[in-house]
């Protein structure tokens, strides 16, 4: 069996004629006594006030729709751009994390030692060894002074030896 979907103007516009058809004949008829042509204009106004309200609701549907959809719309941008924020901040951290690195190698007294760098949100964690309490304070300053770097959490362990 096969199922075919009607367009969905067919659909409200066969659901607006019904729906005057059966308002026009809600309405109280006008009374016995009258002409033909007194019933015909009876009819005709309440067919005219039918369509009028349906009309005006069809119009406050259609309204309310554009608002959620333009509420949609809002809501939909403000999570591209959350989402862009984020991965823009990631791509930061990664960008930090890589030049402490690279500032860290660079360094004669550091080069040699496995310091890890991690950063979250600006904040760069520094952690491993150092030969000497001077060299934990210049990979804090070597840290610092990437762009970017919005703290350091020197966890460097001096080692004796």
């Amino acid at each position: 069996m096969r199922h075919t979907t009607l367009p969905r103007p067919f659909i409200l516009a066969s659901a607006a004629a019904l729906g005057l058809l059966l308002a026009a004949c809600n309405d109280t008829p006008p009374p016995q006594d009258a002409t033909l042509g007194q019933k015909l204009d009876s009819a005709i106004a309440r067919t005219e006030r039918k369509a009028d309200e349906l009309g005006a609701r069809a119009e406050n549907a259609l309204d309310s729709a554009q608002v959620r959809a333009e509420h949609a719309t809002a809501d939909a941008k403000a999570a591209v751009e959350s989402a862009t924020e984020k991965m823009a901040d990631r791509i930061d951290d990664a960008t930090i994390t890589a030049h402490v690195s690279a500032r860290l190698a660079g360094d004669p007294e550091l080069s040699a030692l496995k310091i890890d760098v991690s950063t979250h949100d600006g904040r760069v964690t520094l952690s491993g060894p150092a030969p000497s309490e001077a060299a934990r304070a210049r990979a804090a300053e070597l840290a610092v002074s990437v762009k970017g770097v919005t703290g350091i959490d020197n966890q460097l362990k001096v080692k004796a030896g």
